[in-house]
């Protein structure tokens, strides 16, 4: 077998997992009405992935490079129940609302970065498990159960059902940057998708 042969969701490379190519939502200018959908919070952090496996915790930029040493405190403080897994979120600083100012961010992670925080709101693998092939909802499930939310360094993004152009209404009065909107039964794809919608 080759040693780039595509193992669970990532790929194998001497024993470690490799960084994938996140899932980018397309931009609209009004949230989904029909059925069918989850909301979150945009955040408007740093989009981030977290790779565990037996090389250690990395965390990837939205590119695909190596920012574990800007983001050491989230990588000490990762300590999951589990022996491989690939997180999807962002890097934020918290604000009173929960989202993240970019420009605190950006200053944080060169001259605090023990303020830095990980949302985590999907996951791709899972010791040895490819979850990107498992509808949204059922990986969210298997998020909430290895993150256990709470408030320290991995956090657990929280997804809303019902009306999303009220939740839209709402984000904005109190200074979020608007919504992301996801196919409840939509798969992990790279790349553009329709299926993750992102509203502001």
């Amino acid at each position: 077998m080759s040693k780039r042969a595509k193992v669970n969701g990532g790929r194998v490379n001497g024993g470690r997992l490799e960084f994938l190519p996140p899932q980018i939502p397309t931009r609209v200018g009004r949230p989904p009405e029909d059925e069918g959908w989850v909301h979150e919070a945009n955040l408007d952090g740093y989009r981030t992935q977290i790779i565990i496996d037996n090389a250690g915790v990395r965390l990837y930029s939205k590119n695909g490079r190596n920012w574990t040493t800007k983001y050491w405190p989230i990588a000490l403080a990762v300590d999951l129940p589990c022996r491989t897994a690939i997180l999807d979120g962002e890097v934020i600083v918290p604000g009173e609302q929960g989202a993240s100012d970019c420009p605190v961010l950006e200053a944080a992670i060169w001259n605090e970065p023990s303020r830095l925080v990980f949302v985590a709101f999907d996951i791709l693998h899972l010791d040895g498990r490819d979850l990107g092939s498992l509808p949204l909802l059922q990986r969210k499930q298997a998020l909430w159960q290895l993150v256990e939310p709470g408030l320290g360094k991995i956090q657990y993004s929280e997804h809303f059902e019902g009306c999303a152009l009220a939740l839209f209404r709402t984000v904005e009065k109190i200074g979020l940057n608007g919504i992301i909107s996801k196919r409840a039964d939509s798969r992990y794809r790279s790349g553009l998708s329709n299926t993750w919608l992102k509203a502001k």
